[in-house]
């Protein structure tokens, strides 16, 4: 009865060493949110602004770029995946990649090829052990990623989408991350980047009368997107890593703190344990006790 006890306290200082862990872990993500948080903030509007600029620019020219302009029969697309480089976020990863396996079934639903391009350490890790092929992956940066990791990433997107599809360009380009709603809401997306799908704001304004204003390009409206072109990328893809970022410090807090709770159930769960055994010690000691002086008495009574 003494081992079994012995066994119950072992087991109740691992999982109270555990459970410092995961507290730790959760503080840790805790923080982090809120510097990712304010990153996320800043980025937004300079990302918004600029799609307004490139949307103004395709809406005021007929130019036809890659940027703006839709290919008749689109035979390539690039998908960008956005995972984490580390675990310990319960499905974060999982969800982003069942996201691009989505997409991807989709445009070869639509009798495209997909390139694809990784980033983050699981992601690579899914598509390696099951020996698919990898356009470009990058890892090492997920939960801070700087701007300087954005153009990294999309420089060989945009090499890709400005070659002709015999060259191995793309028509197309995808990307799917995890967008941060609340501390408790993270949803892993999928958006089109190129081509720019333009909104209806110009064509409600035209149907209500209104004379849209008129741009004059200098030097031309083509240098013009050619110039916004890597700078739109760029900042989409880098709100994309702030916000897939924001979420796996969410996700890794959520999952730290259900893990301390479980934690605090199982050491209470083993302490009651540890107090039948060692009740149940106390009983048998005090039986054999008893037992002990009823035959010692017996005996001495035979002996009278």
């Amino acid at each position: 009865m003494g081992a079994k006890l012995r066994v119950y306290k072992r087991r109740i200082r691992s999982v109270t060493a555990t459970k410092k862990i995961t507290k730790a872990m959760e503080m840790i993500a805790a923080s982090r949110i809120v510097k990712a948080q304010r990153k996320v903030a800043a980025s937004t509007p300079y990302a918004s602004e600029l799609t307004r600029a490139v949307t103004a620019v395709a809406t005021g020219s007929t130019t036809k770029h890659a940027l703006t302009t839709e290919v008749d029969n689109p035979t390539r697309a690039a998908v960008l995946l956005i995972t984490s480089d580390r675990g310990l976020a319960g499905g974060y990863s999982s969800n982003a990649i069942k996201a691009g396996e989505q997409i991807t079934e989709r445009l070869k639903a639509e009798g495209k090829e997909v390139d694809t391009y990784i980033v983050g350490r699981k992601g690579v890790s899914y598509y390696g052990f099951r020996e698919r092929k990898v356009a470009d992956s990058w890892t090492g940066f997920t939960d801070s990623p700087t701007y300087a990791d954005a153009k990294a990433v999309a420089g060989p997107l945009i090499d890709a989408v400005q070659k002709d599809t015999a060259e191995g360009g793309v028509d197309e380009l995808h990307i799917v991350f995890t967008e941060f709603v609340s501390m408790m809401t993270q949803t892993a997306i999928d958006d089109r980047l190129l081509p720019l799908s333009l909104g209806t704001s110009e064509a409600e304004e035209s149907s209500k009368g209104e004379i849209l204003p008129l741009f004059d390009f200098e030097p031309s409206a083509e240098d013009v997107l050619d110039a916004l072109l890597p700078r739109y990328v760029e900042s989409r893809i880098y709100n994309a890593l702030l916000q897939a970022a924001a979420s796996k410090h969410a996700a890794t807090r959520r999952a730290m703190k259900s893990a301390t709770d479980n934690a605090e159930e199982l050491i209470k769960s083993l302490a009651r344990l540890a107090n039948a055994a060692r009740q149940a010690e106390i009983t048998q000691e005090i039986s054999e006790i008893v037992g002990g002086a009823s035959a010692l008495a017996d005996a001495t009574a035979g002996s009278d």
